[in-house]
């Protein structure tokens, strides 16, 4: 049985940090469904999460920050008009498909793609773990692919009986849908 945890403890903090650090997976309720989250620069993580999901490397995950100043990094190479329009989207429920100009993210997040899909969360739990974290965090809904995304702890564990290193404690967001997605370059929506 995965260990729940809750990170308002300091011991409940200690073990998130241990299973980031060796490259583990995380489950945790985000604005509408539970996600699966790992650190972004952990192949060993990414891998695990693509199995647990038998989601294709190909097809890329998403990205998770506090604040819009944690994706600073990947902002600040684009144009202004471009900052500013992923930027008037966060925090909240969108995903912004941003250029990836200096490639700063690993292929096995970014899959077959030149950009990179962000979302700065209004989450509070969300946003704490991002912060513990000291950095983005992968989201990827948390289920096997082809099934609907887990809504409760208890489906969480019915999806992954095995595989995932730790469960956050806590409750979904007002959200009813996952996140709409938009590709900030064209203004395309996405999802």
């Amino acid at each position: 049985m995965t260990a729940t945890v809750n990170i308002a403890t300091h011991s409940g903090r200690q073990q998130l940090l241990e299973v980031i650090h060796r490259h583990g997976v995380i489950a945790y309720p985000t604005e509408a469904v539970w996600g699966l989250g790992c650190d972004p620069w952990s192949e060993t993580a990414v891998e695990t999460i693509l199995a647990l999901k038998q989601r294709p490397r190909a097809k890329g995950l998403i990205l998770v920050a506090a604040s819009v100043a944690q994706v600073g990094f990947l902002l600040d190479p684009l144009p202004m008009d471009l900052r500013e329009r992923a930027a008037a989207r966060w925090p909240g429920p969108v995903t912004c498909v941003i250029p990836d100009v200096k490639q700063q993210i690993p292929s096995w997040v970014k899959g077959d793609h030149e950009s990179i899909a962000v979302r700065v969360s209004a989450h509070p739990l969300v946003q704490q773990l991002c912060q513990l974290a000291g950095k983005p965090l992968v989201s990827t809904s948390c289920n096997p692919a082809g099934q609907l995304p887990a809504r409760t702890a208890d489906q969480v564990r019915g999806y992954f009986p095995t595989g995932i290193d730790l469960l956050v404690a806590g409750a979904l967001g007002d959200e009813e849908q996952p996140s709409s997605i938009i590709d900030i370059t064209t203004g395309q929506i996405l999802r």
